[in-house]
């Protein structure tokens, strides 16, 4: 039963995959990823800096294998999400533009993330959200790997995004790689909330799969770009400059909120 499951999945991928693979669209800098993200900030690394996806993982599972089979049964459980709260989650952390992007992370924190309260953070995370986005594209825009929803002709949490992801590659997770990469900065400024902040920004990514917009295996290997990016974010001085910056701002509101 297995072998014929994915003798008909990729049958299914076959078909579709070259019906689809002349509208997949390559994104490598800001400028061509504000086509479908048009409020995108310039990130802190450059071209050259961004962690190269294609480079740092393996190959998104083959077809015929144990890892997609695994992937497949992922989806199949996440589609019993559907109409529930977590369904609901998933469609919420679908959304990147900002303030909302940002939400579900501030009670957590116990401060609001905005731009008129907290503007040097607000700036910082929708920096971080270009640079651990784009630090996926490298693998995206070569693998032109197809996303659940394409094989299983289920919808997603976002119907009307649907277009969109048509023409974006499925691994690894961009979604993934920012929801990550915002815990891991988020948990240098909050150590005392270091566990639920991990797990906001491990769900955020889960919700991808609930969502059926991504594989698990996208999602795994979306977390794994966006600690690379954070790392890097480390070592350049325009970040660092900001960093500090940050830290003060987010010191005052705690001073001001426990007065």
């Amino acid at each position: 039963m297995k072998i014929r499951i994915n003798h008909i999945v990729s049958a299914i991928f076959g078909r579709r995959f070259k019906r689809e693979n002349s509208v997949v669209s390559n994104f490598t800098n800001v400028q061509q990823l504000r086509k479908i993200m048009p409020a995108l900030l310039g990130g802190y690394l450059s071209e050259s800096e961004l962690p190269n996806s294609l480079l740092l993982l393996s190959p998104p599972p083959e077809h015929n294998s144990d890892l997609f089979e695994l992937d497949l049964e992922h989806t199949r459980k996440a589609l019993e999400f559907k109409d529930n709260e977590r369904f609901l989650q998933a469609t919420r952390d679908a959304d990147l533009s900002f303030p909302f992007a940002v939400k579900s992370f501030e009670s957590i924190i116990g401060i609001g993330i905005s731009e008129s309260r907290t503007p040097k953070l607000y700036v910082m995370m929708r920096r971080v959200m270009t640079d651990a986005g784009l630090s996926t594209y490298a693998a995206k825009n070569h693998y032109k790997r197809e996303r659940p929803f394409m094989v299983n002709n289920q919808k997603t949490c976002t119907p009307d995004q649907e277009n969109i992801l048509y023409k974006v590659g499925s691994f690894p997770s961009g979604h993934a790689a920012v929801g990550w990469a915002w815990s891991l900065v988020l948990v240098k400024l909050f150590p005392e909330k270091e566990k639920e902040i991990l797990k906001r920004g491990h769900d955020f990514g889960e919700s991808r799969v609930i969502c059926n917009a991504h594989w698990d295996s996208d999602v795994k290997m979306g977390r794994v770009m966006g600690q690379a990016a954070v790392d890097c974010l480390w070592t350049n001085s325009d970040f660092l400059t900001d960093w500090n910056s940050v830290e003060v701002e987010v010191q005052q509101v705690l001073n001001s909120s426990s007065r």
